[in-house]
């Protein structure tokens, strides 16, 4: 009997009929059982002949499956498989959790820390294996990466395979190419390795191949395959827009019925949202529609985030805030020092920050669109933060007022304080309100520096520190135990 492991992939590979066009002729589904439940997913055509249904299982045990189908040799297959506890490293996928936060399917935080790189998985074997080892050595846990390639400034190359059979001219919107897909699903599966998620953008409005602006029965039909395709990896998050309202020709009854599709069609309820371009909040898309699993937002008003916590009652992460670069554009400027300081603000808010780096070079190789190497400075201050979050809370951090004289942003656990960030400001002394009848040790972080220094071992109620009179310090609060 087959064996996979929970919140892995069971794959069912069968032959069937090449004859027609498999991909708009063909119907294939499966249907696995466990016990009293039971769980659909649909299937896809893969090319050469080859018809693939995956199943991601969430429950140890045997499983029973069998296969439904408009064709004879494809229908009324059956058979079952061992699903064994997850290995060391899966925590399955992620979902919201406590309202306003995340955490893995085994109940791990998680504390999101991302980053951006559009184009990657379509710019040759050596550079996407660079952007891997990168990845690999960074604190990042998400990476926003898009579906169809992406035509903007410093990343006109040809991708080397396309979605569809086809031309730029004559595209056979009816048929798919496997090779792309494989393709793209490989890296998620480099990723899944690696514990990073893959925000995977849908549709975008940076496109010079027509992909943009389909049929509403192409849009339809891809969205279908590519859910039967990747929904089973456990890592995938759906982004159906990167700046969705620049995209004239879609209107906001085509994302409800996306949105709806996806929520109707997902066997997993993978984290579903929608990325906006105008920074105001004036164009977001509804984020309290019930398909919505969170925001994901361009902007940098970091004091709008208890605004939209309060309306929408679901996570903010800021997916874009700029970036830290040198470009000549204001959005790809920012320095690493204002980069870091988002990260922090964004945190000590009660929401979560997203990364890109767009420093220019003779090549090309901008991070945020192409990947390869990371140079800046802010990813080791971001993998500072995340060893700080590391020993943070389970269940997310909540903003706490009144901390402090001046209300600093502040988070925490049921009232007891854990991050304070003075940001900008350099204080020489702070006076503390800390819960009376409790006591805590204070350390004060140095968010460039990335240093630890304690300034104060059972303290409690009312307590004046001195400080070094430095901006982007953060005070880190752990409560003692009782003697």
């Amino acid at each position: 009997m087959t064996n996979v492991e929970q919140w892995g992939i069971f794959e069912l590979e069968l032959p069937g009929p090449v004859d027609g066009n498999p991909f708009v002729d063909i119907d294939l589904s499966a249907t696995f059982r466990f016990q009293n439940r039971s769980i659909q997913v649909s299937g896809f055509y893969d090319g050469t002949g080859i018809y693939r249904t995956r199943f991601m299982p969430d429950t140890p045990g045997i499983w029973h499956y069998q296969t439904q189908s408009n064709s004879e040799s494809l229908a009324g297959r059956s058979g079952s498989f061992e699903c064994l506890p997850a290995n060391a490293g899966n925590h399955g996928p992620v979902r919201v959790h406590n309202t306003y936060h995340f955490a893995y399917a085994d109940g791990s935080s998680y504390y999101q820390l991302g980053t951006t790189c559009y184009a990657w998985t379509w710019q040759g074997e050596a550079l996407e294996q660079q952007t891997l080892e990168t990845l690999q050595t960074s604190a990042f846990n998400k990476i926003r990466m898009c579906v169809f390639p992406k035509d903007y400034l410093w990343n006109k190359n040809e991708p080397e395979q396309y979605p569809f059979e086809g031309s730029v001219d004559a595209w056979d919107f009816s048929r798919f190419n496997p090779a792309y897909f494989q393709h793209l699903e490989k890296r998620i599966a480099d990723l899944r390795a690696l514990g990073i998620e893959a925000d995977l953008i849908l549709w975008h409005p940076y496109d010079r191949w027509g992909f943009s602006n389909m049929p509403a029965e192409v849009d339809e039909r891809y969205l279908h395959y590519i859910l039967a395709r990747l929904a089973a990896y456990r890592n995938i998050w759906w982004s159906l827009a990167n700046e969705y309202d620049i995209m004239k020709e879609k209107s906001t009854g085509d994302w409800d019925r996306f949105f709806r599709i996806i929520l109707e069609h997902d066997p997993y309820q993978h984290l579903r949202s929608i990325h906006n371009w105008d920074g105001i909040g004036g164009l977001f898309y509804d984020h309290c529609k019930p398909w919505v699993t969170h925001a994901s937002v361009q902007s940098s008003h970091f004091e709008k985030t208890r605004v939209w916590r309060d309306s929408y009652r679901k996570p903010i992460i800021f997916d874009e805030c700029r970036y830290e670069g040198n470009v000549p554009n204001a959005w790809g400027n920012i320095s690493a020092r204002e980069m870091t300081h988002r990260f922090w603000l964004g945190t000590t808010n009660g929401a979560y920050v997203g990364h890109g780096e767009t420093y220019l070079n003779n090549d090309e190789i901008l991070w945020w669109s192409k990947g390869g190497k990371l140079i800046g400075g802010s990813p080791p201050r971001i993998a500072f933060l995340k060893k700080i979050l590391a020993d943070a809370p389970q269940g997310g951090l909540e903003p706490i007022d009144g901390m402090a004289d001046y209300n600093y942003p502040c988070v925490g656990s049921n009232t007891i304080p854990y991050l304070l960030y003075m940001s900008i400001y350099q204080p020489a002394a702070i006076r503390l309100k800390l819960p009376k009848e409790r006591s805590f040790a204070v350390d004060l972080l140095d968010t460039w520096e990335m240093t630890i220094t304690n300034l104060a071992e059972d303290v409690g109620d009312i307590v004046t520190l001195e400080l070094p009179s430095k901006p982007y310090m953060a005070l880190r609060f752990r409560e003692k135990e009782p003697a």
